[in-house]
């Protein structure tokens, strides 16, 4: 059985989420009551397979009940992050010509939207909220009360079509085909989940990055589908997850390589505090993560981490285990599917061991809505079916991929490419760091050189004798051309609620 459906019948009182702050519970029954009324409401709007409607909400309950309803009525929910302004939200909802928006009346600049509705989005014809009923919209919780608690009469599954970062220009929409087939089939993660993973009922999976992003949210569907109860967080916090992790024993988590970092500077104190054994599955994504980090982490908690790679786009994917980490240390293991060909900048293939553009020829089938000449470029030239998040990597003998960089990040320094993530994997690891970038500036005869803006974890370290000492401590462990030539510093970096630093933005206040 996979899905909250079955689960609302066979264990109706198991919690299908848990809120690791506030301690509110979600049954399964609950779950599938108000997916149901969800998805009845959609239809009484007017909504029909394939159409759009937007989710502008931080993590709570509503948000995984209402990605319920999106999986049964065939639509494309869009997910906006909890974080971005009145306008940038805007762009997306016009973007993807939604007429259905639902906003969590919590977030911090929810109360100006939805007082500029109006204006700033005139072709929205609903607009609903969670957690209460700002001017200008009405209570979804309310509206949905009203509706029948049955499947709808054509129920099949929708997809979340989820918008880039726009770190790079305006954000774009990642539109992936419908699925055809059942509405209730297992959902894209639910096989890996069970059969890699082992989710299922009477267990927990601990999730606190954002749902809006597809990682998240994909293995939060899988693990209700599977009868598993999600163990949620509103936000991450280090020790919190320390805590939740003792008091509620879940068997599973997702997290990102920033948490693992926050919960390594701890004190040993506080890390010793809190029995983790039950962990048995920690998986991470998202971000490379330093191996100095990745092999404390393991120290730790045991050799439970498992690693995928992969993206929006569903271009391709690989996984890797501790054990198999332990042997290629750095590499984010093999292709789940399919296989990865490196490539040159004209194309061509490359052999064994060299860098280049990494492509997977998984014949995914994405666009970028809108916007034909980026989804081009996200194909290969020659070859139908391969296709490339933009990263950069080499592949070893045995097929280990190894990542350098985002294309987009990479430096240029006299004709010699360099890649900041070594950089940043090295001064991530210095005690006095709490979070580091690495991008390149303008430099006047080497057309760039390398920065670094360092998070230190005591600000009052800020000043000429630390920038010296991380360049240093940088050159006894890298060449020096891939060592920062200067150092600033920043009380707080820049970063979205996923714990990605918002390159980007500082770079530009560079050039």
């Amino acid at each position: 059985m996979t899905y909250p459906g079955h689960w609302s019948q066979s264990q109706p009182d198991a919690p299908a989420i848990i809120m690791a702050g506030s301690g509110e519970r979600t049954t399964f029954a609950e779950l599938e009551d108000a997916a149901n009324r969800g998805a009845h409401l959609l239809r009484d709007l007017g909504l029909a397979r394939g159409d759009r409607f937007v989710l502008w909400s931080g993590n709570n309950p509503r948000f995984l009940e209402i990605a319920w309803t999106m999986n049964r009525s065939g639509l494309y929910m869009v997910p906006v992050a909890a974080k971005l302004h009145a306008e940038e939200a805007a762009f997306i909802i016009n973007d993807c010509a939604a007429s259905v928006i639902i906003v969590d009346s919590t977030l911090p600049h929810a109360q100006a939207f939805c007082e500029r509705l109006e204006t700033l989005c005139p072709n929205v014809r609903h607009a609903f909220a969670i957690n209460g009923a700002p001017p200008g919209t009405r209570s979804w919780e309310a509206a949905c009360a009203a509706m029948p608690a049955t499947l709808i009469a054509d129920p099949s599954p929708g997809r979340p079509m989820m918008y880039s970062s726009g770190t790079t220009g305006q954000p774009k929409g990642i539109r992936l085909p419908l699925v055809d087939g059942p509405f209730d089939a297992p959902p894209p993660f639910a096989p890996l989940m069970a059969h890699r993973y082992g989710s299922g009922p009477h267990t927990t999976f601990v999730l606190s990055a954002p749902l809006y992003h597809s990682g998240p949210l994909a293995m939060a569907l899988a693990e209700q589908s599977l009868g598993a109860t999600v163990l949620l967080f509103e936000q991450f916090d280090a020790q919190g997850m320390l805590r939740a992790i003792d008091t509620y024993r879940p068997e599973r988590g997702q997290f990102v390589p920033t948490m693992f970092i926050r919960m390594l500077k701890l004190p040993p104190a506080v890390r010793e505090r809190y029995d983790v054994s039950s962990l048995k599955v920690a998986i991470h994504s998202a971000a490379p993560c330093p191996v100095a980090t990745k092999r404390a982490m393991i120290d730790w908690w045991g050799p439970v981490l498992e690693e995928i790679y992969g993206g929006t786009e569903n271009a391709g994917s690989t996984m890797i285990s501790s054990a198999e980490w332990l042997r290629k240390p750095g590499s984010v293991g093999r292709a789940a599917q399919g296989g990865i060909h490196v490539c040159d900048d004209d194309g061509n293939e490359l052999p064994a061991g060299a860098t280049g553009t990494v492509y997977f020829d998984c014949g995914a089938q994405f666009e970028y809505l809108g916007d034909a000449g980026k989804t081009a470029g996200a194909r290969h030239p020659e070859h139908a079916g391969w296709s490339t998040f933009g990263d950069i990597g080499r592949v070893d003998e045995d097929g280990y991929l190894f990542l350098s960089d985002r294309r987009a990040f990479m430096i240029i320094a006299g004709g010699v490419n360099i890649y900041p993530q070594e950089a940043e994997d090295v001064l991530i690891a210095h005690p006095e760091v709490a979070d580091v970038v690495v991008f390149g500036v303008p430099d006047p005869d080497m057309g760039e050189q390398v920065k670094a803006v360092v998070e230190p974890v005591n600000y009052t370290r800020a000043g000429p004798d630390f920038e010296a000492a991380l360049i240093a401590y940088c050159r006894e462990r890298l060449a020096g051309l891939k060592c920062p030539r200067s150092v600033d510093f920043e009380r707080n970096l820049p970063r979205d609620d996923a714990g990605k630093i918002a390159k980007h933005a500082l770079r530009s206040r560079y050039w």
